[in-house]
């Protein structure tokens, strides 16, 4: 087999079908009865330059997929089967790789660079492969080595930094390979390739470099060799340079002062008259400095960085001069940009550092933007028109409203007569700032407003008018009514000023959800999410009808949905994507109208005909429509209460399919919460589903296949259905306590340095907490001795989190109340627990500290309960 593998790794690519797919399953076959041989036989591929490109790339791409996966089960299972391969044919691959670096074709070369990276991922946190780094090294110490080599190098260097963690390198490698990097980009004999791949592993090396960072000499060396970098002739070393500052101005903020004069010249200069590319990274820098002092400002400190860091007020310092630069940027618009949200051009970058600016300094850089949006706003150039607007919003965040306020209610009615300016982008950007004015200065609640009962009228005229703009302008105006709308929320008797215009703002978005000239129905899912935040914020009192009138429309269309004529897979995800949106105004609706006691009835009687939709929606089975519907099935259950449970037998089979569903995990875990909700409202008239529910949730939790996302919300599940069972649920206690002391180890010995995993970790103790207060709420009345083997484990439980060094507010929250459903469910029996276990003290004191209301009002409730049982 391995003599052919050329064969078939080229008939694997061949335009005949056939062919192709018998190649294939050849080299499956390969893979599944021999994985050593056949990762050695694409190594021997890769390496030899007499084989064909074409059957080298592919045993490339075929290696490096057996190594690595995006999905992480996956990949965990392909890093043990590297690691069960022996150690003599793993040696022969690697050193296989290590020669290809030397190849005479530079694809073989970048596609082993990878490769070696992705087998350093799995040997060098293991302490497997010490050699590897010493190897490379040697390839760029030896002068007669030839450049294509030493780029080979530079790359691999820079892809093993980007995927292990720097905990993984001895300091004295780490010096090595920013040696090596650094002599990279800095000896003028070396090639244009060398010298880029030098600058682009240097930029995946900065993480490992603490160290150095914090020597001085060392320190300017590395700065001096990256700001030299920044001249070079070549436009993409020049950006790749910058892109290295970018990230320095992220990871050493605290040790940038003696260099920020040469960097603002150096930024300056490529802002001013360099090509976009190197521009719009030097940009970038002045953003990642705003980044880093906002979260100073925020949290006293910057991400990785100690308590300790220092605020250098940088942005503060360079004002000035940054203000006009940026400003300067806004006038090299592109005649297309308005069309394509996705265009990334130098007055957007400048745009949004502007606005970035504005929230780190506040106050200060209004009186320096107001002259350019003054001297521009009424020019014949729409450039000018158009950049005056875009500086105006993008300072709407971080001053005061005292400094804003005035200028805003001075600058509204030129802005609405801007909406029918001649020029797209003028109108396009205008819309969005007033987006902007709505979301920031609109808030009946708190007091203030730009909007009043007096301009009112005028606002909704002219949006409404524009919403039959241009596809883009008509998104944004979406944008502005979505927020308009949005400041009415929580406003008490203010929130009438907006109910006589809803009808008209809900025909009209209704209208422009129809339209068919937009791109990719982004402006129908515009005018959806915005009538759902129009129905949100509305006044129910005074537009109850006006929503059941609404209910009745959207019923209709989906109804409609479900006839239309479907010829191809893009038919099908266009009727999907309609019902997802319909289902979710119908999911809002049902929110509203049972918010109040008033209003309740109204949707009850409607929900027949919901129901008798929503299943035939789910008869379409797409996964996006599952997912809304799903959601809004909720909403009618906790609207319904026991009412619901006589659409159970029909939609039994959907929830079924919904956790069956691993694929599209988002639908599984969303109908997990969905059947929380249904046990929220049938309690024990759930009963009779009991049994396959709870067979399907264990069988999910014991799936390596499933998402991980999806296994805490089965837990928070595990509470929802004791709680509505009561003692009925003691049938299910050893598989589901078992199953949680699992997850409480997993917790315990989880790596808190990976922000993702600390997450996940949390919303995992969260659940196992929030199932535990459910079962022992549902024992409380009848068996709670059933718990009482338990509570043992649940003790250590809440004591390891409470010794957490960074503990989630969530999960004390909830690791709190459940030692309260401990004493109140238990009793007497935990008089022991509690008289043992000093900490619950220590705890109890650290939440009634808090200036979480909640919190304090938990922990006073728990304090409580805890008394009860010691005396």
């Amino acid at each position: 087999m391995a003599m052919e593998i050329t064969q078939f790794l080229l008939a694997a690519q061949s335009p005949d079908a056939n062919i192709r797919t018998q190649a294939e399953a050849s080299l499956r076959q390969f893979q599944e009865q021999n994985l050593p041989l056949f990762l050695l036989s694409l190594s021997v591929e890769l390496a030899n330059n007499e084989k064909p490109l074409e059957s080298r790339r592919l045993a490339g791409i075929v290696l490096k997929n057996s190594l690595d996966a995006k999905d992480s089960v996956r990949k965990e299972h392909l890093v043990q089967q590297w690691m069960a391969i022996e150690i003599s044919m793993k040696a022969q691959i690697k050193d296989l790789l290590l020669r290809t670096l030397g190849s005479s074709a530079s694809e073989a070369r970048h596609t082993s660079a990878q490769v070696i990276a992705k087998v350093a991922s799995i040997e060098i946190p293991r302490k497997q492969w010490p050699e590897l780094i010493g190897s490379l090294l040697k390839n760029m110490t030896q002068q007669e080595n030839p450049a294509a080599l030493k780029q080979a190098t530079l790359e691999t260097l820079g892809y093993v930094c980007e995927e292990i963690s720097h905990q993984d390198l001895v300091q004295d490698e780490v010096n090595s390979v920013l040696t090596a990097v650094v002599q990279g980009m800095n000896l003028a004999e070396h090639s244009r390739e060398v010298r880029l791949a030098a600058t682009k592993a240097l930029y995946n090396a900065l993480d490992f470099a603490q160290t150095n960072f914090e020597n001085d000499m060392e320190r300017n060396f590395i700065m001096k060799v990256v700001c030299e970098t920044a001249i070079s002739k070549e436009a993409d070393i020049r950006q790749a340079a910058f892109e290295c500052l970018v990230s320095i101005a992220s990871t050493y903020y605290d040790v940038l002062e003696p260099y920020m004069q040469t960097l603002f010249q150096l930024t300056s200069n490529a802002v001013k008259g360099d090509e976009e590319s190197v521009a719009l990274q030097a940009i970038e820098f002045w953003s990642s400095i705003c980044d880093e002092e906002i979260e100073l400002q925020e949290y006293g400190t910057v991400e990785g960085g100690d308590s300790g860091s220092t605020h250098s007020r940088f942005i503060e310092k360079a004002l000035p001069y940054l203000v006009p630069l940026l400003l300067d940027t806004l006038l090299k618009q592109e005649e297309d940009q308005d069309q394509d949200d996705s265009i990334w051009n130098i007055s957007m970058a400048g745009g949004t550092c502007l606005g970035l600016v504005a929230r780190t300094v506040g106050d200060s850089v209004v009186k320096l933007v107001m002259p350019f949006v003054e001297g521009n706003i009424l020019k014949p150039d729409w450039h000018c028109r158009e950049a005056a607007t875009y500086a105006f919003g993008s300072i709407l965040e971080g001053p005061s409203i005292e400094t804003l306020g005035p200028l805003v209610s001075n600058g509204l009615d030129l802005l609405l007569n801007a909406m029918r300016d001649e020029n797209n982008h003028v109108k396009d950007t205008t819309a969005w700032a007033l987006s902007r004015i709505f979301e920031f200065l609109h808030c009946p609640a708190s007091g203030f407003s730009v909007v009043s009962p007096e301009n009112l009228q005028r606002i909704v005229t002219v949006l409404l008018e524009s919403i039959n703009d241009a596809p883009n302008v008509s998104e944004k105006v979406c944008g502005a009514i979505y927020y308009l709308a949005q400041g009415y929320e929580d406003a008490g008797a203010n929130s009438s000023h907006l109910t006589q215009y809803i009808p008209r703002i809900i025909s009209e978005l209704l209208k422009t959800a129809e339209r068919t000239d937009g791109s990719d129905s982004k402006i129908r899912t515009s005018a959806y999410e915005t009538l759902n935040e129009v129905v949100r914020s509305s006044n129910i009192v005074e537009t109850s009808q006006i929503i059941l009138e609404l209910l009745k429309s959207i019923l209709q269309k989906l109804g409609q949905t479900l006839e239309l004529q479907i010829f191809s897979s893009d038919d099908r995800e266009k009727q999907g994507d309609l019902q997802a949106s319909l289902c979710a105004v119908i999911q809002v609706i049902i929110q509203k109208l049972s918010s109040t006691d008033e209003t309740k009835p109204s949707i009850l009687q409607a929900a027949d005909p919901i129901m008798f939709l929503f299943l035939r929606v789910f008869a379409c089975r797409r996964s996006t429509v599952h997912e809304e519907a799903m959601l809004a099935i909720g909403a009618l259950a906790h609207a319904s209460g026991p009412e619901f449970e006589k659409y159970m037998p029909e939609l039994y089979k959907y929830l079924e399919m919904g956790l069956q569903n691993f694929e599209e995990y988002e639908v599984c875990g969303i109908t997990v919460g969905v059947i929380g909700d249904i046990c929220r409202a049938l309690e024990d008239k759930v009963l009779p589903y009991c049994d396959g529910i709870m067979n399907h949730l264990v069988r999910n939790l014991q799936s390596a296949e499933l998402h991980r996302s999806v296994k805490p919300p089965i837990f928070a599940c595990f509470g929802d259905i004791a709680l509505a069972i009561g003692e009925q649920f003691s049938k299910y206690i050893e598989a589901t306590v078992a199953m949680m002391r699992s997850a409480a180890e997993v917790c315990a010995q989880m790596d808190n340095s990976d922000e993702e995993l600390m997450d996940y970790g949390n919303q995992l103790k969260r659940s196992i907490f929030e199932a535990y207060s459910g079962i022992l709420q549902g024992f409380k009345d009848s068996k709670p001795e059933l718990m009482l083997p338990h509570a043992g484990h649940l003790f250590q439980f809440i004591e390891v989190v409470f010794r957490e060094k960074y503990r989630d507010e969530s999960v004390t929250k909830a690791a709190v109340a459940v030692m309260g459903d401990l004493a109140d469910a238990l009793g007497p029996n935990t008089k022991i627990l509690f008289k043992d276990n000093a900490f619950c003290v220590q705890f109890l004191g650290e939440c009634l500290q808090s200036d979480d209301e909640h919190l304090k009002e938990t922990a006073n409730w728990t304090q409580v309960m805890i008394a009860r049982v010691v005396s």
